[in-house]
């Protein structure tokens, strides 16, 4: 049976990103069913290595480059940079996160190669953007959430932290990514509306800024109204997490956990106790997490989440990422998608969108390095097996 159409058959991606927030972008456009080539150097992607490893084959990297293709094109030398203007002439889009300036130097900046492909979507992805006095600081996602304020404004929530928390989930490259992508879209909108590409530059610390929405106008507009925070409640054999955000919350949490009393309670009532000092409620919620710590001790978190659930209101256990991916609910909307690489199965997140018409959905193939340059480089440019190979003998 035919495979169902996806939104980007057809679009042609020059995919130089290495690393995590670029190769993101990129598998998102893959799953989307572009053509994206991965431009790697002699010695492929840092990530080809990562573990966790499989017979000599990373689960990482394959979850960030799975459905892509892998050519080997090693930038130091002419023949192969000659070979990159004619594989940018006739793709649609083309994503970097090199150091800002590498392409420049290299002659493989926008302005280049746009003159070779007026279509041509460019994206840069990278830290602190092209330019401005940061934009050559070296910047990983652990330290864009450092400098953002980020790190900070979530120890600020924290009780009794010397420092601030230890990074080890990257949000900034997957928030980054995914915003890039967003832009390409964009972009290539309005290629096909006006026949002029367009260049992307994708700042990862104005993504994380971005991010701060509540926080960056805190910053402003200090006020002396602390937001109530949302705190795991104790039950007898683990956690759970409880977001009454409403009025609406409140009155079936009290109904659900048997405390219809607490509606009567001036400590809890939604009214405001005044300019920039919030309602009661708020005020005294500190006491109010003690009574749910109270209230679930004798249960499990799963039957607290049970009871709460049935009388709407918004909750859940803390799972683990494992439990995660194992739930039925998850299960059933096809969140995963299942690889195998060659070392055997294993899943992947699909993309957190889906659509009506098309497929969204990772697919099924992990590029050995270089294993496509001989058939890219004949299908885009109608190059010769000879062809292939006195490029590869000209850059070895």
């Amino acid at each position: 049976m035919q495979e169902k159409e996806r939104a980007l058959d057809g679009v042609k991606v020059l995919d130089f990103t290495t690393m995590m927030s670029g190769p993101y972008c990129t598998r998102l456009m893959a799953d989307l069913g572009a053509d994206v080539v991965k431009v790697e150097a002699p010695g492929g992607d840092y990530i080809r290595m990562r573990v966790p490893l499989r017979e000599g084959k990373s689960t990482y990297f394959a979850t960030l480059n799975c459905g892509k293709k892998s050519i080997v094109l090693d930038l130091k030398q002419k023949e192969a940079l000659e070979t990159v203007k004619q594989l940018a002439a006739q793709c649609d889009v083309l994503v970097e996160n090199f150091r800002p300036g590498v392409m420049q130097r290299l002659g493989l900046d926008y302005e280049t190669l746009s003159a070779l492909n007026p279509r041509l979507v460019y994206c840069s992805i990278s830290g602190f953007g092209q330019n401005g006095p940061w934009a050559q600081r070296s910047a990983y996602a652990p330290v864009l959430h450092a400098a953002c304020g980020y790190d900070l404004a979530n120890a600020d929530y924290q009780d009794g932290l010397e420092r601030p928390l230890k990074t080890g989930i990257f949000v900034a490259d997957v928030l980054g990514g995914s915003l890039a992508f967003g832009g390409i879209q964009a972009a290539l909108v309005r290629a096909a509306r006006t026949g002029r590409g367009d260049y992307v530059d994708l700042s990862l610390m104005d993504s994380m800024l971005g991010m701060l929405i509540y926080e960056c106008q805190a910053a402003q507009f200090p006020t002396d109204h602390k937001r109530p925070l949302y705190q795991a409640t104790r039950a007898k054999d683990g956690f759970i997490l409880i977001a009454t955000v409403n009025q609406n919350n409140f009155e079936a949490l009290a109904q659900g956990t048997g405390h219809p009393e607490w509606l009567q309670d001036q400590r809890f009532s939604n009214a405001s106790r005044g300019p920039n000092l919030g309602s009661h409620r708020e005020h005294h919620w500190s006491e109010l997490m003690a009574l749910l710590d109270e209230w679930a001790a004798p249960y499990t978190a799963a039957e607290c989440e049970a009871i709460l659930n049935k009388a709407g209101v918004p909750c859940s256990r803390y799972l683990s990422v494992r439990e995660a991916m194992d739930h039925p609910a998850i299960q059933a909307r096809g969140s995963f998608a299942t690889l195998d690489d060659g070392a055997g199965p294993f899943r992947v997140p699909n993309p957190a969108f889906q659509f009506r018409n098309t497929v969204a959905q990772a697919r099924d193939s992990v590029p050995e390095l270089g294993a496509d340059t001989a058939s890219v480089l004949n299908d885009w440019l109608g190059w010769s097996p000879d062809q292939v190979q006195n490029l590869q003998t000209a850059t070895a």
